[in-house]
């Protein structure tokens, strides 16, 4: 069969290796595969199949120092996996059987018990009694910290193929970010990383496995391996399977452009994870490590683990270079970064075991141009007028009747906060003046995002979006300038100090941001219980450390990646806040676990990224020329594609109106199917139903607050200069010019 696209050339930074067990894992995972009853009359593999598939062979070059005893259970978690998803697709898929599908999918949870004494069903089929097996010999050696977080991802793994299964019911292709953000859990790559710490018998340590540090390493390692795994497998899945979950067809739909290019982007965007993961160990791990207190055995074991991911993403190459489940005709496994030929043969040593002979070749022209336009932006560059596109905003404006009081209470509340004054000692710390503050209109924003709010509540929402986006502009304005990165991080942890959850009196405020913050805080969570008020101080904590991550990255001028921008831009602005704002009325009627689903995550998510490059459109001029900024979604669109700007506005217009669509198909087609698995009353749906309603004020009153207000239009940024003068000068440009730009770089707004 004519393959449909040229495999593109791949950025590979480590060789891979291949472990001395691999006889033995092949051996023994066959034999485990017919005890559990997945060959011969399972319906889904034949032993010839097994063979084919060779997963001992992915296993021995993703854990190369693996022992043997470890190599053959991991090797284990991989045939079953990959029974299971071919079970799955067999059983459930090809009939489009949803409801029994579901039902299969929540027996499995019941064989990976938090607690290894207890008690586990009786299997009734191979996938089952594979998980039994499995949980049962590998959660002794691991922590009890261990075993939660490989409980989750396998769930997610499993439960998430019931979004696969609802796409092809609808004939539906994702959009690129909602893409992403599903191909984590039903890919299972953060699922391979939970076995890289048993494999290499070094597990993360409890108090950093949350961490951005961390969840980065994750996700970005994870995302490479599944955008890898779909230019390997896209001939099988669309042409020969009929599924549209494959980040080449997402993108030459979203696109509207050829295979090949497809191809290329995602190829592309799989590059752009592996810089961000080397970015993350290089500058986040350090800080991370001293911030935490961890011991020398500790960092030890992190360290352990980023070498298993490196090992793993290196030996998934190499694997599915070999494997007949994919594609792999056109492909030698090499790259284009240098060519080492003569007369058409290559100078260099193939086949297997040659890969380190490699090593200096597992870069690309094009992996490496997108590295340097990444980090070469030159700032206040001359835009003109941000351009604004037709945006498709399917929902009315509706203003609260107080806005007038609105107005006048939150210059007034400024003022008593000190928001309008230099702070005492903080030199360039007078950045808002009262002109400026009854521009900006905060009031408007919350009078569409809260219609029918009460006066003193649309005065509360009035606040906290005066409040953060004050923050918002002091942290460059005062640290970026000076590349001050400790006094941002001290200045960031004290405001923790003023939101006890335990009621507990906050220290005195040295400042306008910390007195704000204190203010509101007491307004705002002294109603709320406990665990709603830990919620709502997470949310504040999310913004403000967001704060953090740009101004590293200005530091740096390094444009973000694609994919850590769009995730990290949900914070930056404030999002997760105001949607909790919404959510503080509807108490303790809805249970947590209903917010944490997947269906609410992306009604969520889909809202806050249509918001957050809305807020980009309006910026843009305002932030790349007069601000020097490197935090705008069309900067990172340019930056990744090497377009232009009107390409880059198309674009990421075209994503607003995805996700937008996106949040309607959720809101019409993926709640209800939540109320029925969770059978919910008529109380909880009315209630819901009022949230994606309250999340439809937000994105339109958002959108005309944009349109009204006196903060992103030339005449308002000429208007700012006396008290910006940081505008634009002329400076060199080119590869290691930066140096001679460092105190010119400001921070966002």
């Amino acid at each position: 069969m004519t393959q449909p696209f040229e495999l593109p050339d791949f950025y590979m930074p480590h060789p891979a290796r291949l472990n001395p067990h691999l006889e033995e894992a092949r051996r023994h995972s066959k034999r485990w595969a017919r005890d559990m009853g997945m060959l011969e009359g399972s319906g889904v593999w034949e032993e010839r199949d097994l063979d084919a598939h060779d997963y001992a062979l992915l296993c021995a070059y993703t854990h190369p120092d693996a022992s043997g005893p470890a190599l053959s259970l991991v090797t284990d978690w991989y045939v079953w996996v990959f029974f299971f998803d071919d079970h799955f697709l067999e059983v459930f898929k090809y009939s489009k059987d949803r409801e029994g599908g579901k039902a299969y999918l929540d027996r499995l949870p019941l064989f990976m018990p938090t607690d290894p004494a207890a008690v586990v069903p009786e299997p009734t089929n191979p996938v089952e009694a594979g998980l039994a097996d499995l949980w049962a010999r590998t959660v002794p050696s691991m922590s009890a910290d261990w075993r939660a977080r490989f409980a989750e991802s396998t769930e997610n793994l499993l439960n998430e193929s019931l979004w696969e299964l609802s796409n092809i019911n609808a004939h539906r292709i994702a959009n690129p970010v909602e893409y992403i953000e599903m191909r984590r859990k039903v890919g299972g790559a953060p699922w391979s990383a939970g076995l890289i710490e048993y494999a290499i018998g070094a597990e993360v340590p409890a108090p950093i496995a949350a961490s951005r540090p961390m969840k980065v390493l994750r996700d970005s390692f994870s995302d490479a391996v599944h955008l890898r795994n779909d230019l390997f497998s896209y001939q099988r899945e669309v042409e020969e399977e009929g599924e549209n979950s494959n980040g080449v067809l997402v993108l030459e739909t979203f696109l509207g452009c050829s295979t090949q290019e497809a191809a290329d982007a995602v190829n592309d965007l799989l590059t752009s994870r592996l810089q961000q993961f080397e970015n993350t160990v290089f500058t986040e791990l350090s800080p991370l490590f001293a911030e935490t207190g961890l011991g020398p055995d500790q960092c030890a074991d992190v360290l352990a683990y980023v070498k298993g991911l490196q090992d793993w993403q290196s030996g998934g190459h190499e694997w599915h270079m070999r494997s007949s489940r994919y594609m792999n005709g056109s492909a030698d496994g090499g790259s284009s970064g240098a060519s080492f030929s003569l007369g058409g043969f290559s100078l260099l040593p193939s086949g297997l075991g040659t890969s380190a002979a490699r090593i200096g070749l597992t870069t690309t022209r094009r992996a490496e141009a997108g590295r340097l336009r990444s980090f070469t932006h030159v700032p206040h560059r001359r835009v003109g007028p941000s351009q604004l596109p037709d945006f498709h905003m399917p929902f009315t404006t509706r203003l609260s009747p107080h806005l007038d009081g609105a107005r006048r209470n939150v210059v007034e509340w400024g003022r008593r906060m000190g928001m309008l004054e230099a702070q005492p000692g903080i030199p360039g710390s007078h950045i808002w003046n009262e002109d400026k503050l009854a521009g900006f209109d905060f009031p408007l924003c919350a009078a569409g995002i809260h219609p029918d709010a009460s006066p003193g509540q649309l005065d509360v929402t009035s606040g906290w979006l005066t409040w953060g986006t004050y923050g918002d502009d002091y942290f460059p304005v005062v640290f970026g300038r000076t590349r001050d990165l400790a006094g941002a991080k001290a200045a960031n942890t004290r405001l923790s100090a003023f939101m006890p959850v335990d009621g507990s009196t906050p220290p005195e405020p040295a400042n306008a941001l910390e007195r704000g913050l204190a203010d509101l805080w007491a307004r705002t969570a002294g109603p709320m219980n406990p665990q709603a008020r830990r919620t709502f101080r997470t949310a504040i904590e999310d913004m403000t450390s967001s704060w953090l991550w740009e101004l590293a990255n200005q530091a740096q001028n390094r444009i973000p990646d694609p994919v850590d921008y769009i995730e990290m831009r949900r914070m930056t602005f404030g999002s997760d806040l105001t949607m909790s704002l919404c959510r503080l009325g509807h108490g303790q009627q809805i249970p947590p676990e209903i917010y944490r689903s997947g269906p609410m995550r992306a009604l969520e998510n889909a809202a806050a990224d249509y918001a957050c490059l809305l807020n980009d459109v309006f910026s843009y001029q305002k932030e790349i020329e007069y601000e020097g900024e490197v935090h705008n979604g069309i900067l990172v669109v340019q930056n990744f594609f090497d377009c232009d700007y009107p390409t880059a506005l198309g674009i990421i217009h075209d994503l607003m109106t995805s996700r937008m669509r996106q949040f309607q198909h959720v809101a019409e087609h993926e709640l209800p199917v939540l109320y029925e698995d969770f059978k919910l009353g008529p109380d909880a749906r009315r209630i819901l139903n009022g949230y994606v309603r309250e999340l439809e004020n937000w994105l339109s009153g958002i959108l005309t607050w944009h349109e009204r207000c006196h903060r992103y239009k030339e005449e308002d940024l000429r208007r700012d200069l006396p008290t910006q003068p940081q505008r634009r000068i002329d400076l060199p440009t080119g590869l290691g010019t930066s140096a001679a730009r460092i105190p010119l770089l400001t921070g966002r707004r």
